[in-house]
């Protein structure tokens, strides 16, 4: 095993054998370095065979990131380790044992907008009114039972109101559904290995032999089923290396139980506990003040958090008039930054509480010609089209999948309407045979012409791409597919951009495919499929490029950024108002905070509005967060902001709404004229090659130095004339 230094007790974290270990590892103290050298050390010292050790993580990115740590420390034969995700290695574990509950081992794993469209024809087939329970409510509400084990004969047991009645049976019929349709969900991953160990005992066995050593990366994020998964896999030996921090425990609210982390001493006798309290990653003034906060919690494991660095600068404070003046503000710095300090884009990250506020901060972006990526948006995997493809894909591979099914039938247009596809539905139940097998004769159903003959060639696509899986691989699958349902020409009928672009996503997802069974060595286009279906907004987050960071607090944990913007601290929106009388979750809101703040390595702003816009109401008067209140003033730094738009700020008498009345500055700028030679503060020095209107509202075009071109507005853009550059 290569050697690199650990402190004393990374050191003795990493050496320690036989008994079950909880490692506190506080934000930058190192987690993923003591986990990975925990791996190599037990490989090293011949303590537990590789093919013997399972390393949980909760994002691919994660997984990935210990895989390659390992590589580097101690020589393993790539795959003898299993590392991944809780939900892909119980996909792994349902692939090979999931018949023992009567699924088969192609079930398609049904996203969120398949479990939507799924319960939109519960609720149809049922006669619930949609104003009365929404598709997305009763998701919630089934996922809430999952998350705490409670089953749906269960569910309707405990019952007592009418309406609880209701969302059981609701609960009861999706279940049957998913198995109908050879079909799983995200909770169900979790939950279906339970069942099988529970059922089957000689199936826990296997696996307990087979992983004999167990680490657990995040534990603090655990809900019950994870709980219980890493419990009955550990078994009596209870060799088991769990890493976490409590502080650092921020979602409850999709089932993660704080307690999991806080009691690990009573469900695991023996247990060796080890508390990293070294911090390398923050300056003193960003961990005091992350700190200051987070103490105020009841509910929390007793630690000291030190940084490794100097106490750097203090964190700074902007107050600002509203949502608008904040994210100006944010680019004023974020430019002051780049030009004192010589920043890349790629160093700044900007964090809010809900990706609502992302639009303001955009906006702004935009304007000023600043690049950056936004985590979080649609997702590539989740666009329409790429949707429609993996339709197609899911009905090949599981022909029981009839939400996919309902999906693709009539795309590209083939003249197959809904009313035809719920006579086909029908017709299915009635015979007591699959959907798809109901399209091979629609004659049958009185259906008959164009529409009968579009039926009849949907149904043969499926088939024979459903035979050529074992003949073809995923990509020349894929791209033979493509060519026969039209795609191509569907998109390139007329000239419009979009339709433009969403072909142009289609080849991207075929590359994506080829990239895949590069990277995997017997890779099939269900295992494809699977990784897609687990794929997290981080997973997809492109950190290579040279682009500002736009995310929630929550999407960012485990980043870190040289310089951090924390937006919208008023209360109300952080900690946001359902958290301000629940003690539980005034905490977690608080959690949060330290997360947020603990992302930053140097510099940390803190931005609040004294007016927000909120969707479907008037302007509020904003209270600043109190979490600001509980950071020690000689950490904070005020600094003075004043946009060119002003507003003036009207307040009402006590208990009625504010009104924010807008007034511009008069603000005097140059007419540019094409040739000239202007200044930016980001990207240096340009010539004007094209421009449009007048005054402050003039847009210009420039070309600055490695041919970088911008479209930019004069009001945002601070642009100074100059000499021509010798």
């Amino acid at each position: 095993m290569k050697k690199t230094r650990l402190n004393s007790v990374q050191k003795a974290a990493v050496e320690s054998y036989g008994n079950p270990i909880l490692i506190f590892a506080g934000a930058g103290s190192g987690k993923t370095r003591v986990l990975t050298h925990k791996i190599a050390y037990l490989i090293d010292k011949g303590l537990v065979d590789p093919k013997n050790i399972l390393a949980l993580t909760f994002t691919n990115k994660a997984s990935q990131e210990m895989k390659s740590r390992v590589h580097k420390l101690v020589k393993v034969n790539d795959g003898l380790i299993t590392m991944g995700t809780f939900h892909s290695v119980c996909a792994r574990i349902l692939r090979t044992d999931i018949h023992h509950l009567g699924y088969t081992s192609d079930f398609s794993i049904f996203d969120i907008q398949d479990q939507i469209s799924l319960l939109k024809i519960i609720l149809e087939e049922m006669k619930i009114p949609k104003n009365q329970i929404s598709p997305k409510e009763i998701k919630n509400s089934i996922s809430y039972y999952k998350n705490k084990l409670i089953t749906p004969s269960e569910a309707l047991k405990k019952a007592s109101l009418v309406i609880d009645k209701t969302y059981a049976a609701i609960y009861k019929t999706y279940q049957l559904e998913l198995l109908k349709n050879n079909a799983v969900d995200f909770d169900d991953l979790l939950l279906l290995p339970l069942e099988i160990f529970k059922k089957h005992s000689e199936v826990l066995t296997k696996y307990q032999d087979i992983w004999k050593y167990i680490l657990v990366d995040e534990y603090q994020d655990t809900n019950k089923p994870q709980f219980m998964l890493v419990k009955l896999l550990s078994g009596q030996k209870q060799q088991v290396c769990v890493v976490g921090d409590d502080d650092q425990s921020i979602y409850g609210w999709r089932g993660a139980d704080i307690r999991n982390i806080l009691d690990f001493k009573k469900v695991f006798d023996k247990c060796d506990v080890f508390k990293l309290e070294k911090n390398y990653r923050s300056t003193g003034n960003i961990l005091d003040a992350a700190i200051s906060v987070v103490r105020n919690n009841d509910n929390r494991a007793p630690k000291e958090l030190k940084s490794n660095e100097g106490p750097g600068h203090k964190l700074g404070l902007i107050e600002t008039n509203d949502e608008l003046e904040e994210a100006d503000a944010v680019v004023n710095a974020l430019e002051k930054e780049i030009k004192l300090d010589k920043r890349n884009f790629s160093d700044f990250a900007i964090l809010y509480r809900t990706n609502s506020q992302s639009r303001a901060l955009e906006d702004s972006f935009m304007k000023s010609g600043i690049p950056y990526n936004i985590v979080g948006g649609v997702r590539f995997y989740e666009r329409k089209e790429i949707k429609d493809l993996i339709g197609y894909l899911s009905i090949i591979i599981n022909p029981k999948d009839t939400i996919s099914l309902r999906r693709v039938i009539n795309f590209p247009p083939r003249g197959i309407g809904m009313k035809t596809v719920d006579k086909c539905s029908i017709q299915a139940e009635k015979d007591q045979i699959e959907m798809l097998e109901v399209l091979s004769n629609p004659q049958c159903m009185g259906i008959k012409g164009k529409q009968a003959d579009s039926i009849t060639n949907f149904y043969n696509i499926i088939k024979k791409y459903n035979e050529l899986i074992p003949k073809l691989n995923a990509g020349e699958l894929v791209r033979a597919l493509v060519e026969e349902i039209g795609i191509k020409e569907y998109y390139n009928k007329n000239s419009l951009k979009d339709d433009q672009d969403r072909y142009e996503n289609i080849l991207e997802f075929i590359k994506s495919i080829d990239d895949f069974i590069a990277r995997e060595k017997e890779a099939s286009l269900n295992q494809f499929l699977e990784e897609v279906s687990l794929l997290t907004d981080l997973d997809q987050w492109n950190d290579q490029s040279n682009r500002v960071t736009l995310m929630t607090i929550h999407a960012s944990k485990g980043l870190e950024f040289p310089v951090v913007f924390l937006t919208g601290l008023e209360d109300g929106l952080f900690p946001l108002y359902s958290s301000l009388d629940v003690k539980e979750k005034l905490e977690e809101e608080r959690r949060l905070f330290y997360v947020g703040i603990t992302r930053a390595m140097e510099k940390v702003y803190l931005l609040y509005a004294n007016n927000r816009r909120r969707i479907g109401s008037d302007d509020l008067y904003g209270l600043v967060s109190r979490f600001i209140n509980e950071i020690n003033e000689e950490k904070l730094e005020k600094i003075s902001f004043t946009s060119a738009l002003t507003r003036k700020v009207i307040r009402g008498k006590r208990g009625k709404h504010t009104r924010t009345v807008v007034k511009r500055t008069v603000v005097i700028f140059d007419d540019f004229q094409v040739g000239d030679y202007v200044e930016h503060s980001i990207f240096g020095t340009g010539k004007v090659q094209a421009l449009s209107g007048r005054g402050e509202n003039q847009r210009v075009g420039i070309e600055f130095k490695d041919g970088l071109k911008k479209k930019l507005v004069v009001k945002f853009a601070n642009l100074k004339k100059v000499d021509k550059p010798q």
